[in-house]
């Protein structure tokens, strides 16, 4: 290939994103220097921190760059090297955007082992959103055994993960999710005690059926109502672990109204960007990938066929219509 397809961040979202936020350019392959390697990306991983990144707002990182590729993980296959570490064939992982192809200089790419594990599962359940489940819920959260934990967009790449790894430790695992094909997904196939339809109207009442004992760590994906209701049933000394607020992504309040219990049950509430914790990836990772390979970590995926299509995938995911990891098979 001598071009190739790259999406770009045309202009900042004014509330909800749109499809003109996104401007699809193609450009020429570069020549390789020493030490780099061109990779074909074969999927892109599509999540809902690149939603604060496009806004030009104090963060943990800095904003997504107008006129450049939009930030994203990939996975793929190196096709030219410069790089001894690195051969022409090699399966890797990386950040390199919303591309078809890409270039490292091998610093941020991780070779990956497919025997075993799905080249796709390294953008989900073995990749970054594993790994943020694995570290809200081991070294926030806490869990002991016995204990209710509940996890919101429990149908996600994130939230799947963080309640079957909370079974896995003898706790009550208790979800909250869009509609009843994906509630009946996190109990029957995922293996959660309950989950609780926040579509269903009915909330607060099913939040407690749920939870009869209280609630005793929260990992919190989504914000607003759903997470306020569960701070109003946490049990003294009770963890949250802060992943994401994307119900207040688009410019929604996000009030707590349920505030004081932090204070009278003595709750402990913890953000936290898995990238900054990267000495207990290799820890975290061994676990899932041997857990995923065993079949004893099930995952979902939703998969946008081309590039062309992120946009619309992105949209539809931060609504969410995906079912599972959101990816976008390029290749």
């Amino acid at each position: 290939m001598t071009t190739y397809k790259r999406m770009v961040l045309a202009s900042r979202p004014k509330g909800v994103v749109s499809p003109q936020n996104f401007r699809l350019e193609e450009v020429q392959a570069p020549a390789l220097k020493d030490g780099e390697v061109l990779i074909r990306n074969h999927y892109l991983s599509l999540d809902p921190y690149m939603r604060m990144r496009m806004e030009d707002v104090k963060s943990y990182a800095a904003p997504q760059a107008i006129g450049e590729t939009m930030i994203g993980g990939t996975v793929g296959e190196v096709v030219e090297s410069k790089n001894p570490k690195y051969a022409v064939g090699d399966k890797v992982q990386g950040m390199l955007g919303w591309s078809e192809m890409g270039v490292s200089d091998g610093v941020m790419l991780r070779k990956l082992d497919t025997t075993h594990v799905p080249l796709s599962a390294y953008l989900g359940s073995v990749g970054m959103p594993g790994m943020t489940a694995w570290y809200g819920l081991t070294q926030i959260m806490q869990p002991k055994e016995g204990e209710t934990i509940v996890v919101s967009a429990a149908s996600g790449a994130v939230g799947s993960v963080v309640g079957q790894l909370a079974k896995l430790r003898g706790c009550r695992a208790v979800g909250i999710a869009g509609g009843k094909e994906k509630c009946d997904y996190v109990v029957n196939e995922l293996g959660f005690d309950a989950c609780v339809d926040y579509k269903a109207g009915n909330l607060v009442d099913d939040l407690a059926r749920a939870t009869p004992n209280g609630i005793d760590a929260v990992f919190e994906n989504v914000g607003g109502t759903i997470f306020d209701e569960c701070v109003a049933r946490m049990n003294p000394f009770g963890r949250i672990a802060l992943c994401g607020l994307i119900a207040g992504y688009d410019g929604e309040p996000m009030a707590l109204n349920n505030v004081r219990n932090i204070l009278t049950m003595r709750l402990t509430m913890r953000g936290f960007i898995v990238s900054e914790h990267m000495d207990l990836w290799p820890q975290g990772l061994k676990e899932l990938g041997t857990l995923v390979a065993t079949g004893k970590l099930k995952f979902r995926e939703s998969v946008a066929q081309g590039l062309e299509s992120a946009p619309e995938a992105f949209i539809g995911m931060l609504k969410g219509k995906n079912f599972g990891k959101q990816l976008v098979k390029l290749v």
